[in-house]
């Protein structure tokens, strides 16, 4: 019996292959058909099991934004230094912060710093700029001509002082490793509207990759489609995505159509949905090998544009991914994120301080980011692309060091400013206290970041949801409000 049934199975997978071949359309040309975007899913056509898993996908509620680019200053950039200006600290400069603050049961604890750290006065010159009369400081001066396109929030805490779980409750709504990134969870709510390159693109510079890595921008538990791609900064993109020496595009256009052909069998048998994320992952492989050198040269950019950026083809640096990234939303990519690292304080050394180190760090990323912003403006792209800066936390107002200066992580509050996709710029949402330490008024919560971000894309962070383990697990966790001034 047991027999029969095995030739019964066999039987069905002939006649069924059969009819693929007999009608024209092969296994591996009906899964490619279905993965690429904007295929229709016809009742009765024979692709319909291969569900594109980047399919575009009805939101929530009409949305403001389409795309996301998220400028991520990775080891916290000291907000007393950039945004949050205390004259009051400056005037308290070297004395004991009042038992108020820290208790001396030490109930508050830091990274490195103790309890009775003396107070640290921003060494920086702040003016208020734009017709909203933002206050910025003399480190940012690109960034403070473009304050009226920007919703500054000083006061967003988090829950951890250490870099690894900091990152990753900033990236991933949790604090420990294994969660989808929200880029992922944003493809995983609205599907791809690309159809030659990834959904959700991560691109990185400084000295060394942000702690954590990958997990940052991980599909977590969501289907591996979801999880962001890493491009490099020269040579080949992606490893690998150029054919070796001797392969025609037919060639490989084959070998594709072969393991496609393999793969639909497979999933035939099985209907396992991590088979739909290889296939479309050829197929977009395929696609990628002309896209993405194209999208990656600068040749049709004009000098005008690369000089307001200051990129420089061919070379690594943030500016370069400043310019990539207005190139991947032209393109139709829809999550975006930079990662620039070393923006860490502690006075330790001459790059990790609050003298020189931060001066290099600022010139590095203001004058890119204010041209991004600027650029997408004048391409009419600014309405529906929502961009967003910020780090893993804020820095302490007590020295760690004096000389050269330098502060502590701090989780109480930190600035991050958001601009284009509906956000409503020239504003400052929320107030920290005269030493810039608690939040006096609207204190907010990565949640409520989180929550604000994907309510721009037209998602309800409570409905968005995947259930894993017998639970529905969402971006936000337990928490999250929409910042409604801004939106």
């Amino acid at each position: 019996m047991l027999l029969q049934t095995d030739k019964s199975a066999i039987e069905f997978e002939l006649s069924r292959r059969q009819f693929f071949n007999y009608s024209g359309v092969g296994l591996a040309s009906a899964a490619s058909m279905s993965m690429l975007p904007g295929t229709p899913v016809i009742a009765g056509n024979a692709a319909n099991a291969f569900v594109n898993p980047l399919a575009v996908k009805l939101p929530h509620f009409s949305p403001r934004a389409k795309h996301v680019i998220y400028l991520f200053m990775a080891g916290g950039p000291s907000q007393l230094e950039l945004f949050d200006n205390k004259p009051r600290l400056r005037e308290l400069n070297g004395e004991q912060i009042p038992d108020s603050y820290v208790p001396k049961d030490n109930t508050k604890r830091f990274a490195f710093i103790k309890n009775d750290a003396p107070l640290l006065g921003a060494r920086r010159r702040f003016r208020k700029h734009g017709q909203c009369g933002m206050e910025v400081s003399s480190l940012l001066p690109y960034t403070a001509g473009i304050v009226d396109e920007l919703a500054l929030i000083k006061t967003v805490r988090t829950d951890n002082f250490n870099h690894g779980p900091a990152k990753l409750l900033m990236n991933t709504g949790f604090g420990r490793p294994g969660r989808p990134g929200i880029g992922a969870w944003t493809i995983y709510g609205l599907g791809s509207e690309a159809d030659n390159l990834p959904s959700f693109v991560v691109l990185t510079t400084g000295p060394r990759g942000p702690r954590n890595g990958t997990q940052l921008y991980s599909s977590g538990f969501l289907p591996t489609i979801h999880q962001g791609v890493p491009l490099r900064n020269s040579g080949d993109p992606i490893l690998g995505l150029t054919n070796p020496s001797g392969i025609s595009r037919r060639q490989q256009r084959q070998a594709v159509d072969a393991i496609q052909t393999l793969n639909a069998e497979r999933f035939a048998v099985t209907g396992d949905g991590e088979i739909t994320t290889r296939i479309a992952a050829y197929e977009m492989a395929f696609r990628m090998q002309s896209a993405a050198p194209e999208m990656m040269d600068f040749g049709s950019e004009t000098l005008q544009t690369l000089d307001a950026y200051g990129a420089k083809p061919s070379e690594s640096s943030f500016a370069n991914n400043c310019l990539l990234a207005r190139r991947l939303v032209e393109r139709g990519v829809r999550f975006v994120q930079l990662f620039h690292t070393d923006w860490d304080h502690h006075g330790s050394d001459k790059e990790q301080n609050i003298d020189n180190g931060i001066e290099s760090r600022c010139r590095e990323i203001d004058q890119p980011c204010a041209a991004l912003i600027s650029d997408l403006r004048e391409r009419g792209l600014l309405d529906d692309t929502l961009v967003v800066w910020g780090g893993e936390f804020g820095r302490t107002p007590q020295a760690q060091d004096t000389s050269p200066a330098g502060r502590d992580h701090h989780i109480e509050t930190s600035c991050v400013w958001m601009a284009g996709g509906g956000i409503r710029g020239g504003q400052t949402v929320g107030q920290t206290d005269e030493l810039g330490f608690f939040a006096i008024e609207n204190p907010l919560h990565v949640n409520d970041l989180h929550a604000t971000i994907l309510h721009q894309l037209g998602l309800n962070h409570e409905r968005l949801t995947y259930r894993f383990q017998g639970r529905d697990f969402r971006l936000t966790d337990v928490g999250g409000n929409v910042i409604k001034q801004i939106v």
